[in-house]
């Protein structure tokens, strides 16, 4: 395996990082996961505009995304594989240990991991915690993910695939690497980026492609949405057949189904939409 490294690439067995790099001691970085397949990045673009915007907002310089994109294809040549995990990590670089940043520059760091699709339905349940819509993070993609870290443990340990938040005033917000859509009385909903969740690449995508309705919702429509299903990169579009203790017969349903395929079909016709 070979992996992209401040400026070149190198083998996965030699390649290293400062212990004191920033986003190591205090997570102050941000990443992007990008889908791969056939050794073609699905969405980069998007995923590039975002990877700039969360620089901006943690207040990092803007990756040189003529770098990136040349490292992304670079890593991609070196590990042929038909689905894959393409993760760009770029973190406040070396620091030291309190949480003002050192003056060695940004970290780059672009890897690939083979993965296999997602099952057409997922089981979730919900937590406690909440989510943070006014936090100084919010919406941004960083590397500071120890709370979903323990929210997707639970998650696995209920037999489920991902956890899903309420923000703090107890509406639907979004799931730990995922967000959430809903159906009620036939129509397609999903939380609007004000409840504090991630401007998902594929959440942007399904809206545009579904018309899907970008509205306010209480965590307690789960326990009486006709359908649910949740959006990601790797998940795509994926129904939800139980949300805690409550089963959704039949999942993927017709709404839900309805927006897998258009999400498939034109996903496969624009790899970068």
């Amino acid at each position: 395996m070979r992996i992209w490294l401040d400026g070149g690439l190198q083998d996965i067995e030699s390649a290293r990082v400062s212990v004191f790099d920033h986003g190591l001691t205090v997570g102050d970085g941000i990443f992007e996961t990008v889908k791969a397949v056939d050794g073609r990045p699905f969405a980069l673009t998007r995923h590039l505009d975002r990877l700039t915007r969360s620089a901006r907002g943690l207040g990092l310089p803007d990756p040189d995304l003529d770098e990136v994109r040349r490292a992304c294809a670079a890593v991609l040549d070196a590990n042929p594989m038909p689905l894959g995990r393409l993760r760009i990590t770029y973190t406040g670089g070396h620091g030291p240990l309190g949480s003002d940043r050192g003056e060695h520059g940004p970290t780059l760091v672009i890897a690939l991991g083979e993965t296999k699709r997602r099952p057409d339905s997922t089981a979730a349940i919900t937590v406690p915690w909440t989510r943070n819509e006014r936090g100084a993070l919010t919406g941004l993609k960083t590397t500071s993910y120890a709370e979903n870290v323990v929210a997707l443990s639970r998650a696995h340990g209920q037999g489920a695939s991902e956890a899903l938040f309420a923000n703090t005033v107890g509406r639907l917000c979004e799931g730990t690497g995922s967000n959430v859509f809903v159906v009620l009385d036939g129509e397609l909903h999903t939380p609007p980026l004000a409840s504090g969740c991630l401007a998902g690449i594929t959440r942007a995508l399904t809206v545009e492609w579904t018309g899907a309705k970008e509205t306010d919702l209480p965590l307690d429509v789960l326990e009486r949405a006709e359908e649910i299903f949740l959006t990601s990169t790797l998940r795509d579009v994926q129904a939800v057949h139980r949300v805690d203790d409550r089963e959704l017969p039949g999942a993927p349903g017709p709404v839900t189904a309805k927006a897998m395929r258009i999400f498939d079909e034109r996903a496969g016709n624009d790899l970068d939409p």
